[in-house]
């Protein structure tokens, strides 16, 4: 059974209260590197959504375009194997003027800080705060990590000698109440993950 299925699946009120009591603890490893995760990147203000297949992610995709009236707007998109889905859509991805979002992949899932990990290979030479406000990621299971240690050794590995620049993440999701140094010179995005199961 697929964690997600466990944790979004489940109508049994005290499987319900467990979960509650074991995300209200402060994780120390506790949970498995996919938990740990989700529960990062919620609280970090993202929004995510499940997807069992391909089939899934193109509802779920339209659902997000229908929620923000984003239907044949402008879109930021960098990557080739994308473009179907916003073909689908008509979206305009060719040289736009006034994206309203960008559509991209990442090169992982960072667990234990629940931040988006971007190389130049999703978002070119362009920083966090030049993109748009609005962003849809797509991603799968697999690229959930515990760290980003284990991100940037897995670009290592993935790209052997020709490896991508720009390399940065991006944590925060929804403007931060208390800003303190930790979030100095960090901008907030509206984050839309579609997470597809692929283990």
């Amino acid at each position: 059974m697929s964690l997600f299925k466990k944790i979004f699946g489940s109508s049994n009120d005290s499987s319900n209260e467990d979960n509650k009591s074991e995300y209200n603890t402060h994780n120390d490893g506790l949970l498995p590197v996919d938990e740990q995760f989700t529960f990062n990147f919620k609280k970090n203000g993202g929004k995510f959504i499940y997807c069992e297949n391909i089939g899934e992610v193109r509802e779920q995709f339209e659902n997000i375009l229908e929620e923000n009236d984003w239907f044949e707007s402008e879109v930021l998109c960098y990557e080739s194997k994308l473009h179907s889905l916003l073909d689908e859509n008509k979206l305009i991805y060719n040289n736009p003027s006034t994206p309203k979002f960008i559509f991209a992949s990442c090169e992982n899932l960072i667990a234990d800080e629940g931040s988006v990990l971007f190389s130049s290979n999703q978002i070119k030479q362009l920083k966090p705060n030049e993109l748009p406000d609005n962003i849809v990621i797509l991603a799968t299971t697999s690229q959930i990590l515990e760290s980003k240690s284990d991100g940037l050794r897995m670009i290592k590995k993935k790209y052997d000698k020709d490896y991508p620049s720009n390399i940065t993440t991006i944590k925060y999701f929804e403007k931060v109440q208390d800003e303190d140094f930790l979030t100095y010179g960090s901008c907030a995005k509206n984050l839309y993950l579609l997470l597809l199961e692929d283990l």
